[in-house]
């Protein structure tokens, strides 16, 4: 444990149990007692005035040659399995394969697990850990990251992969901090480095203008967060099966600060960028938001959905679950459609692997032709009637 308690210095003022911000300290026999909700954030380090508490820095050594295997938080929303998992089963196979007499392993929690289990098999996962509990049914950050953070020190994945979901953004630093461990947000790139093996994870920096690529050399496990959108989904192999294997549970209903009364979806939950084949985008050259009118009308025409620049969202004309970029939503549709977008690189960043991009723009020098299979120079309230119309 990266922070340690001198027994023997401890006067059992209690000042590092007030000062804690995650419970993690324990009053036992006037004593101080470091409890597994430490993160080692060092608040207690600082809050003792008799030098009792202490942080390793570097922590415990770890053998590295320990962990194995490649690891995917199979998030799941209401029993049903989260897109970009299947994207994770994808690039988790390649890097597995890259690493050689590895296994591709999923994590489930939830309940009523049996279904899941099998679609993850037949994703590709040899393994999957499930952990099966009421406590779980339903996401929450305590609960997940205990039972997570106690199955990687048991089974010591070597890589373990989330998807950056909103789930997966809170979930991913906590277990990380938890097992002492580093993390590499928002990864848009996954590889395998032929000399070490080890992993070498891609994201955007310095708003987009550069790519960053980052090593975990001293730590294990190596974790990261992965866009959706950016990753070919596996392909589905009906009837494949592999290994269950429960994980041990030692969770109870205290271990879990928060407590979900009532889950309301709304319209916007509904909007899904990220599964869309077909997706009409509008930007600033719109104009006002009733621009948007248009472009609805056009998706629901061709059988796609909206989505929309930082600059249509920030400018109040639609909801920020529409957004497409680096600062939105991640997308790899078939066909993406720009309308009056100029195409700033936090915006080509999210779209710009599309299988087919068409960009429509008043400006024949807009950066969004420099990505584009097709461009039309023109005003889009002329050209996308027009389109429509031609589309039958």
């Amino acid at each position: 444990m990266a922070v340690k308690i001198n027994a023997e210095k401890c006067k059992g003022c209690t000042l590092c149990v007030k000062q804690c911000p995650f419970t993690a300290i324990d009053m036992v026999d006037k004593k101080a007692v470091i409890n597994d909700k430490c993160t080692a954030c060092g608040a207690c380090v600082e809050a003792c005035k008799f030098g009792a508490i202490t942080k390793d820095e570097e922590g415990a050594a770890k053998d590295l040659s320990a962990y194995k295997d490649v690891w995917v938080f199979a998030e799941q929303r209401g029993g049903s399995i989260t897109p970009v998992v299947f994207e994770l089963l994808g690039k988790g196979r390649d890097l597995a394969s890259d690493i050689g007499n590895v296994n591709l392993c999923a994590i489930l929690l939830g309940k009523n697990l049996e279904d899941m289990t099998k679609q993850l098999f037949e994703a590709g996962a040899d393994i999957v850990y499930t952990a099966e509990h009421e406590l779980l049914e339903n996401y929450t950050a305590d609960g997940y990251t205990k039972v997570i953070s106690e199955a990687i020190d048991e089974f010591k994945p070597e890589i373990v992969l989330y998807g950056a979901t909103h789930i997966g953004r809170d979930l991913a630093p906590r277990i990380a901090a938890r097992v002492n461990t580093g993390l590499t947000a928002d990864c848009t790139k996954l590889d395998i480095d032929e000399e070490t093996k080890g992993i070498l994870q891609t994201r955007p920096a310095f708003g987009g203008n550069l790519m960053a690529t980052i090593k975990c050399p001293n730590h294990r496990p190596q974790m990261s967060t992965v866009r959706p959108g950016v990753m070919d989904k596996a392909k589905a192999q009906p009837g494949r099966c592999g290994k269950t294997i429960p994980v041990t549970l030692n969770l109870k209903e205290s271990d879990i600060r928060t407590k979900i009364l009532e889950i309301v979806k709304t319209a916007k939950d509904m909007v899904s960028l990220t599964d869309a084949e077909i997706i009409v985008s509008g930007g600033a050259g719109l104009g006002d938001a009733s621009g948007f009118e248009l472009i609805q009308k056009f998706a629901d025409k061709i059988g796609g959905v909206v989505g929309a620049s930082r600059a249509a969202v920030d400018a109040g004309w639609i909801d920020h679950s529409h957004q497409v970029g680096q600062t939105g939503t991640t997308v790899k549709p078939k066909i993406y459609i720009a309308c009056g977008i100029s195409g700033a690189i936090q915006h080509l960043a999210g779209m710009q692997t599309s299988d087919i991009i068409i960009a429509i723009n008043k400006s024949p020098i807009a950066p969004i032709f420099e990505v584009a299979d097709y461009g039309i120079v023109g005003d889009l309230y002329q050209v996308v009637p027009e389109l429509m119309e031609a589309w039958g």
